[in-house]
């Protein structure tokens, strides 16, 4: 079963390199899949030349080849092409549109407008975030007591004084391992994190949400002053792992669960 594996190997992650990850996972893949890589930029021009499904993983922001992906994902839906994550995603696959929609439907999410004219519907602080609708990677993230910015196209949150950031990863529907920035200005230092039974449940309820039949998921997280979880994205597209940091059993059993996965996802 071929798979066209898309990465970009020379991306400059703040913090951490991609390209180990997707090194790591390619060398362990390959004993049962065969294996071609590409830059997201080539992705859509090799859709027809007989890969069983086209792997997504480290291949950066799309806000950086915004209309190449678009033409690659409108291709592989006219194609019918299998694509891992499918394409069906609900959360940062398919813009931030979800924060808003999540707000409005009552789940523990950082609460988000998208319009400065209803800055009333969000609690009062001395400061707000407030970064493009359309952005990635923290890009354009900017903190004010007075947001503004065109309505649409502006995500809009109260700061939180968070004790720190957690993340969830899992593989379809079944948690992998959970990691923590303990320092809230050192997020990507990141340490293994035991979660509660009500910190996976948090977390499994917005996989449940985002109804991916197959998929890596990551959901990141805050911890609020009240002690609460809050949702900070639903990354479905292309998320960074930190496998680096994970001892060797870990590494296995995710490696292991990613494989059967994708078996699945092809039969």
């Amino acid at each position: 079963m071929p798979l066209l594996f898309v990465t970009d190997l020379a991306y400059p992650a703040r913090g951490r390199r991609y390209c180990d990850e997707d090194i790591f996972l390619t060398s362990r893949l390959r004993e049962h899949f065969a294996l071609a890589l590409c830059h997201p930029r080539d992705a859509q021009a090799l859709l027809g030349s007989g890969f069983d499904a086209v792997v997504v993983r480290n291949s950066g922001p799309v806000l950086h080849y915004q209309e190449a992906y678009d033409s690659f994902r409108a291709a592989a839906l006219a194609a019918g092409t299998r694509v891992y994550n499918p394409l069906t995603g609900r959360g940062d696959m398919a813009g931030k549109q979800y924060l808003l929609d999540l707000t409005a439907a009552g789940y523990p999410v950082i609460p988000t407008v998208d319009d400065p004219a209803r800055l009333a519907e969000l609690p009062q602080v001395p400061s707000y975030a407030v970064k493009p609708k359309q952005g990635a990677d923290s890009i354009g993230l900017t903190f004010t007591a007075t947001p503004t910015g065109p309505a649409g196209e502006v995500l809009i949150q109260p700061r939180v004084d968070f004790a720190y950031e957690v993340s969830f990863y899992f593989v379809d529907d079944a948690f992998q391992y959970a990691l923590y920035a303990p320092d809230p200005a050192r997020r990507w230092e990141l340490r293994p994190y035991a979660p509660t039974a009500a910190d996976l449940a948090f977390a499994r309820a917005f996989i449940e949400w985002n109804t991916l039949g197959h998929g890596i998921q990551r959901v990141d997280a805050c911890r609020a002053p009240s002690g609460e979880l809050l949702l900070v994205e639903l990354e479905d597209l292309n998320p960074y792992l930190s496998l680096d940091l994970l001892p060797a059993e870990t590494q296995d059993a995710f490696v292991t669960a990613l494989t059967r996965s994708l078996h699945s996802f092809l039969s």
